[in-house]
């Protein structure tokens, strides 16, 4: 499979939504196409989507910082978010926001082809699982999870934004993540 032609494919498709997004710019994916390892946050902020790039503001640091903790870094997983344009406000994207993104999230994790599917937050969770409780509940577990015609392996952390204002969860988010270490090892 050309994963680039079908990317692009795709990136075209997800353009034609900009018409719901005034004055946004498509923030669509960064990192490897070939990774194991793909990573899906809730939608870009101010900086990614100046930068085009998920993940590159304050809260990328960090999301860098806790890939970086388990010797992973950008060139090693693929990143990108349930919305791929920034709401209004910088607010978190409401159900039909998420909906209307949804089937090509899911065409978008078909082309990568990803071994397990990281997480970051409720957003992220709620789109990917369906789930709708309590994020504490899950984080840290792993599911399965049939997209398309695949059955991937799942866990769920808490958001690097969520991190900055909650840093004392970050010891929790590492333990998770040397939990994933050692699976994916």
């Amino acid at each position: 499979m050309n994963k680039t032609f079908y990317l692009n494919k795709l990136k075209e498709k997800i353009l034609l939504l900009n018409k719901n997004f005034p004055k946004k710019n498509l923030v669509f994916s960064d990192g490897n196409k070939n990774a194991k390892i793909m990573i899906i946050g809730e939608a870009p902020g101010r900086t990614e989507n100046k930068l085009k790039i998920p993940f590159v503001g304050r809260a990328g640091k960090v999301l860098d910082r806790l890939l970086y903790s388990i010797s992973l870094d950008r060139q090693k997983v693929y990143i990108t978010n349930v919305v791929n344009y920034r709401p209004d406000k910088n607010r978190k994207p409401n159900l039909s926001e998420i909906n209307l993104f949804k089937k090509y999230l899911f065409n978008h994790i078909e082309i990568i082809k990803p071994k397990f599917i990281l997480l970051l937050g409720s957003t992220a969770a709620q789109a990917v699982l369906g789930y709708q409780g309590p994020l504490n509940l899950i984080i840290g577990k792993f599911f399965e999870k049939k997209i398309i015609n695949t059955t991937l392996k799942i866990m769920i952390i808490y958001h690097p934004a969520y991190l900055l204002r909650q840093p004392r969860k970050i010891k929790i988010v590492n333990k998770n993540l040397n939990t994933l270490k050692k699976y994916i090892n």
